[in-house]
């Protein structure tokens, strides 16, 4: 799918997502771009053949967060009083961390460039991150008056702690991709023409496990976030149960029988 806003592909069982706008360095604040990110989650989660989603920015930067001209010139989801304003992030760029909560294939963001204030969050969203050595992140929203309004003050500190969330959003700083390695921001720094090989590599080995589970072992490390060990406990015997009972793990003991009996009749002989 190819609009003028997002680029969708698939590579076998592995999509990519592409912020379409290096015009305006991959800004999001467009209705059409958010809902296009929005329609890619939901159509994701409901094909079971998909196993992985690579999320990326066309051109030099991730994204730049969020449109300053627009904020300047209060257009668009800038638009209004302030009670509009707060209907506008709810209805609008609020849309996409809801997207990506429900969302149970694991994502990788590929950070290609610049990740800034709202473009930072999307990364954040995402499962993984492999960054570029071009990579740069930004908790930024203070340095324009504003506060991390789509997302950030739910996904940075669990991340990257609450201390060193609360230093990137009370200064401002924008990071280069080394730094985000030491922090936890990001899993992985690669040189800038290998990134996307990269990300497929990754997205290839996770793509060899079989999809319902994935899709159920990402479900269960969310929902365990916050909770006891006798919730945790608890949620992972409900699901555990769920697998024992799937052809994928029936599928999964008649190979590794089989490997074992290969593997004797071979001493043997």
């Amino acid at each position: 799918m190819t609009t003028g806003e997002i680029l969708f592909e698939r590579q076998g069982a592995v999509a990519c997502l592409t912020l379409n706008r290096p015009d305006i360095r991959n800004a999001i604040t467009s209705d059409g771009m958010i809902s296009e990110i929005v329609d890619v989650c939901e159509q994701t989660q409901a094909d079971d053949s998909i196993k992985v989603l690579l999320v990326t920015g066309a051109g030099s930067a991730f994204s730049a967060g969020g449109n300053v001209k627009d904020m300047y010139e209060k257009k668009g989801m800038f638009a209004g009083n302030p009670e509009q304003l707060r209907e506008n992030y709810r209805r609008g760029i609020q849309r996409i961390p809801l997207a990506f909560s429900h969302l149970d294939v694991p994502v990788i963001a590929a950070v290609n460039g610049p990740a800034i204030g709202a473009g930072c969050d999307l990364a954040c969203m995402c499962d993984l991150r492999i960054a570029s050595d071009r990579a740069q992140f930004g908790e930024t929203f203070v340095s324009v008056g504003l506060i991390p309004g789509d997302g950030g003050a739910f996904f940075l500190p669990r991340i990257v702690g609450f201390a060193k969330a609360c230093e990137l959003t009370f200064t401002a700083r924008v990071i280069d991709s080394q730094e985000a390695l030491q922090i936890g921001l990001v899993n992985e720094v690669v040189p800038h023409e290998k990134l996307l090989e990269r990300c497929h590599q990754i997205a290839e080995e996770i793509a060899r496990q079989p999809g319902r589970i994935l899709r159920m072992a990402k479900r269960l490390l969310y929902l365990c976030q916050g909770k006891s060990l006798q919730d945790v406990l608890e949620l992972s015997a409900s699901y555990q149960a769920l697998c024992h009972h799937s052809p994928e793990h029936r599928a999964a003991l008649e190979a590794f029988l089989l490997r074992q009996h290969a593997a004797r009749k071979g001493a043997r002989e």
